[in-house]
């Protein structure tokens, strides 16, 4: 026994300098790989699923979840698809949302260079409605408002001003799931004429100048506007102003467009609600009601998901607000810009000499876009970290891609952009794959590079899931707080 103590004392000690540096090693590699910043995503338990989109109809109305309160109102969320019972192709609606979402960023890109090579010069809250727009074949989310006593459903878009409806008589409209708003059956609809200062507002709104009359349907002293979206989407018609009523509150003149031919990407939505900064944007025309603050908590795409588009600050909330300066500049004065000042992909951050940029915030866009550079950097710290996984083709925008067919559960990397200010946004788990095809046999991360390096990014709606985001247009902040957006 002696001896072979004797025998076991000085190997171990031989042993331990070599012992001592493969233990650093391999805390220098959890540290710096961040093995432990990783989250679950299950791939099989999902809306993609063909079984779930056989239900029975159910019903289309929201219900106030909020009672008692005089100056807020919540009210529940859910997919329209439920309403209609139809069994849904998902994959070819995923694809098919990829080609619709790179016109979308194409059509900012060029509204952005246009306004870069010119010259520009007591609070209540209410809750409206707020639920994946996928069943009206597009992966924006809606919202269902009332406008002069009929229920409208509009896209939620915080890069556009002009909040829009499709009207009767309608010279060319496309097919939305719901009646047209009918003016002409309205008491509170008033016309806005060409030479009011309301109708001279849209050009910085639209960057088309109210034309006064000029269609043999609509008085010629009407304000005429022009909506174009840079892809082929457009919509045309006459200004006019009507009471909405958004949650528990009225507001009573709100200046919309009453849209006569329209045409593009908006599904079967009713319209566009427009949450941009201009005059005639709906945060504008409420300044008084809910002093320019507003947010939204977008669910996931998970079947029967709900959020909530708030307007006020009284807005629920259990985790803690980080909060980062709006950018100011007067060139891109009507969209949500953001100082993107880092990232990290499992723990791990990245370099890159475009950190420092400004990055936009936008509702309407789905998957986020950034600068060449930044991309290859989270492009190659995320294939080193999501390793032994057998890869796919590249699909449209997206070149990272996967087959995880045989995988129930996989485990991937948490990916956080940081802000000035350190303001945080984790990307909640179910905003890091794109489904290409809904059983998983081609998956890839929701990410995509612009084109050029001086090309804006964006941050778009599919990082943005599970995340209470607060716009404050009084004090120029955002805020970012983790939240399960499903009642």
């Amino acid at each position: 026994m002696s001896k072979k103590a004797t025998f076991l004392l000085p190997l171990n000690l031989s042993l331990a300098p070599f012992l001592l540096v493969l233990l650093y090693h391999l805390l220098s590699c959890v540290a710096v790989h961040g093995v432990q910043e990783k989250k679950i995503l299950t791939l099989h338990n999902n809306i993609w699923s063909p079984m779930k989109s056989n239900k029975a109809p159910s019903s289309c109305f929201s219900h106030n979840l909020d009672k008692g309160r005089e100056s807020s109102t919540t009210l529940e969320m859910k997919h329209r698809e439920l309403c209609s019972g139809k069994t849904i192709d998902w994959g070819k609606k995923l694809r098919r949302a990829l080609t619709l979402d790179n016109l979308r960023v194409q059509s900012l890109q060029l509204k952005i260079k246009a306004m870069s090579s010119s010259t520009t010069e007591s609070i209540s809250e209410a809750q409206t409605p707020l639920t994946s727009g996928m069943n009206l074949q597009t992966l924006n989310y809606i919202v269902t408002v009332d406008l002069g006593g009929r229920n409208m459903t509009l896209i939620v878009d915080t890069g556009s001003d002009l909040t829009w409806v499709q009207c009767q008589p309608c010279k060319s409209c496309y097919n939305q799931q719901g009646p047209l708003y009918d003016p002409s059956v309205s008491s509170s609809y008033k016309t806005v004429f060409c030479n009011s200062s309301t109708c001279q507002d849209l050009v910085a709104a639209t960057g088309n100048s109210g034309l006064c009359g000029g269609n043999s349907d609509v008085d010629k002293t009407t304000c005429d506007y022009v909506v174009s979206y840079g892809d082929g989407s457009y919509t045309r018609g006459d200004l006019g102003s009507e009471s909405i009523q958004l949650g528990d509150t009225n507001v009573e003149s709100f200046v919309f467009g009453c849209g006569r031919s329209n045409k593009g990407l908006f599904g079967g939505a009713s319209g566009l609600m427009g949450l941009g900064r201009s005059s005639v944007s709906l945060v504008s025309q409420t300044m008084k009601n809910f002093n320019g603050v507003f947010s939204y908590c977008l669910p996931s795409l998970e079947d029967g998901a709900s959020g909530s588009l708030s307007f006020g600050d009284d807005y629920k909330n259990s985790t803690s607000v980080s909060y980062t300066p709006l950018v100011q500049n007067p060139q891109l004065s009507s969209f949500y810009v953001l100082n993107l000042t880092g990232a990290s992909i499992g723990g791990v951050e990245l370099e890159s000499s475009s950190f420092g940029r400004g990055i936009l915030i936008d509702s309407g866009t789905v998957i986020t876009r950034l600068p060449p550079s930044i991309y290859k950097a989270v492009k190659r710290e995320f294939l080193k970290q999501f390793s032994g996984f057998p890869s796919a083709p590249s699909y449209s925008i997206l070149d990272t891609c996967f087959n995880l067919t045989s995988y129930e559960d996989v485990s991937i990397p948490t990916i956080k952009m940081i802000f000035q200010g350190n303001a945080e946004l984790e990307v909640d788990v179910t905003g890091v794959f794109y489904f290409v095809k809904p059983d998983a046999s081609l998956v890839c991360l929701a990410l995509a590079s612009l084109s050029y390096e001086n090309d804006v990014g964006i941050i778009g709606n599919y990082q943005q899931k599970n995340q209470r985001v607060i716009y404050d247009t009084k004090q120029e902040k955002l805020g970012i707080a983790g939240e399960n957006c499903s009642f």
